[in-house]
């Protein structure tokens, strides 16, 4: 990415001028269609090439693969672009990253951002200096290449868009923290490269039906927590709606239902870190996203979203010092290993007791008699248009949490794991020679797998462990990895087992869940009763377990295969979790 950079920095040595604006043809298919259409990746990508031609501003880049076989395109407004490299961290300016094209087929975020881009570019918009903004022109390139005017049932416009599944058929908004997909892997990188203090995500909604055109999907505040969680909730969110509010774009709270009716009340989304904004939360991005609602013309739904962009914009201007300072204190916080033996929350649950009220703008939901099925359906009256005070629960508090460790140990073998970190700026420290050491050691105690595929897993869930302390024994070239640095909660996320997105939950650890090698019971009926000669204890548990349990007592190899467990013969690999916590 460094040489990518020097390159593009040496091709604006070379131009000594620029063809101007008025050179290119800057209007956007979008608009020449009166707003019923959106481009094809190839205009999009030619359409931001012209602007990095036309204005000094822009800049393009390409960065890292995807599953298509394309590479991502990085575009950049910098009004204050110079010799020293955009991506320098020693920047005054906030920075705003805006993804677009996550689902193809809701391509609202890449009209809105072509002209952005465009207006930023142009002066049109008024924007201060202390701005940068990047754009993923089109995330998921496979699916903006499987063009198709069907496959959003419940969409209106444009006439033609992508597919909601990339090359592979992953939905990218589920592959963040498992990163399965070559397009996760690009993504980290251009997020660690641009580093952004706010990230938008553009979208369009599924679900109920009401009057807004707009609604707001930020981060859910408690999991981000602290300074920025209290910032987001408390200043940028709700400048964001009165500002919107003040322009005649009316906003609600992304509506989190299916085959009910809003008005009575809905909960908060919670964005766990397999979803875009969840994962940038674990750098404490202040991360939103934009779902503009399915069933109004697209041509509102891309004014929609542009505006609310350029209101983010002005709002992250405003408060630039605030938002800079708050994350630079907590990174601060976070590399300096204060945080080691204190607890940090992995699991949520909504807190109830704690309920916002906000007026709503919806329809009257009626309960019909269906036509197709001659059972009961759900409809909305667009006739009856009302406003109601509705509950929404957008406070989660934690139910587990962990201590957090010094460090963790990572045996070399785990390389799949060990390639996740190094993609996400991890630091690691290779050990020099062979070693013993004190550490917890976990054991999957219980866990859940879903019965279903789920973007290619069969996700497990619920993960309880017990906890030992060991000494482990430890190879030449085995990974330890401190905590105190900037990616303390994406390691915790990922490497404590019982976490909702961790890598465990996501099959990384699959193999220790199968035992390797068993016995033949008319070879072990034999060592299994010198075990219970040689060791009254463990036979009196024996008979003890027999006594109390029916199952148990009336299940010969459910009786052998638990003195097994209990002998010497029994593989320490089974249900032992590789990876260890060091806590001193």
């Amino acid at each position: 990415m460094r040489l990518l950079v020097a390159l593009c920095l040496l091709v604006f040595l070379n131009c000594a001028e620029k063809p101007k604006p008025e050179d290119f043809d800057l209007e956007t298919q979008f608009e020449k269609s009166g707003g019923t259409q959106t481009p094809t990746y190839d205009d999009v990508i030619d359409y931001y090439h012209k602007l990095d031609s036309a204005y000094l501003s822009i800049k393009t880049y390409e960065i890292g693969e995807t599953d298509s076989g394309l590479p991502l395109t990085l575009v950049t407004y910098n009004p204050n672009r110079s010799l020293e490299s955009e991506f320098s961290e020693n920047t005054e300016a906030v920075r705003i990253l805006i993804n677009n094209g996550i689902h193809p087929g809701e391509p609202d975020g890449i009209d809105a951002t072509m002209m952005l881009m465009r207006d930023l570019a142009s002066g049109k918009i008024k924007t201060p200096e202390n701005i940068w903004v990047g754009a993923v022109a089109i995330y998921n390139i496979g699916g903006a290449l499987n063009r198709n005017s069907s496959s959003r049932t419940n969409q209106n416009g444009p006439e033609a868009y992508g597919f909601r599944g990339n090359a592979r058929n992953y939905d990218l908004n589920r592959d963040f923290i498992k990163a399965d997909t070559y397009n996760a892997r690009s993504f980290a990188e251009i997020y660690h490269l641009v580093k952004p203090d706010v990230f938008i995500d553009n979208h369009v909604s599924n679900g109920a039906d009401y009057q807004y055109v707009l609604t707001h999907l930020f981060t859910q505040h408690n999991k981000l927590g602290g300074a920025a969680g209290t910032y987001l909730n408390e200043q940028m969110h709700p400048a964001l709606v009165d500002s919107l509010e003040a322009q005649g774009w009316p906003i609600t709270p992304y509506v989190n239902v299916f085959n009910e009716v809003p008005e009575t009340g809905f909960t908060q989304f919670m964005d766990y870190p397999r979803y875009s904004t969840g994962y940038t939360t674990l750098w404490n991005t202040l991360g939103m996203m934009v779902e503009t609602h399915m069933l109004k013309p697209y041509k509102p739904r891309v004014e929609g979203t542009y505006t609310l962009m350029q209101h983010m914009l002005n709002i992250a201007s405003a408060d630039a010092k605030t938002i800079k300072q708050i994350r630079a204190k907590q990174d601060s916080i976070y590399r300096s290993g204060a945080l080691t033996g204190t607890f940090y929350p992995i699991q949520f649950k909504t807190d109830s007791s704690q309920v916002t009220q906000f007026d709503f703008k919806g329809f009257e939901g009626e309960r019909i008699t269906s036509e197709v099925t001659g059972l009961e359906r759900l409809s909305y009256n667009r006739e009856k248009p009302f406003t109601k005070t509705v509950n929404y629960y957008d406070h989660f508090k934690a139910t587990d949490s962990v201590a957090i460790p010094k460090a963790y140990v990572i045996p070399q073998a785990w390389h799949t794991v060990i390639d996740r970190l190094k993609e996400n700026d991890i630091q690691l420290t290779r050990m020099d020679r062979d070693t013993t050491l004190a550490a917890e050691v976990y054991h999957i105690a219980d866990y859940g797998t879903g019965n279903s595929a789920y973007e290619g897993h069969y996700l497990h869930r619920n993960t309880k462990v017990s906890t030992t302390e060991e000494k482990v024994s430890l190879r030449k070239g085995d990974y330890l990895v401190y905590t105190a640095q900037s990616g303390l909660r994406y390691l915790l996320e990922t490497l404590e087992p019982s976490a909702v997105d961790s890598f465990f939950n996501w099959n990384y650890f699959d193999t220790i869940l199968q035992q390797k090698e068993g016995f033949s019971p008319y070879v072990w009926e034999d060592k299994a009763l010198d075990l219970l000669e040689s060791n009254p204890t463990l036979k009196q548990e024996f008979e003890t377990k027999k006594l109390n349990e029916e199952a148990f007592r009336s299940n010969w190899y459910a009786q052998l295969d638990w003195l097994h467990k209990k002998s010497e013969n029994y593989e320490r690999a089974h249900l032992r979790y590789p990876i260890y916590r060091i806590m001193h």
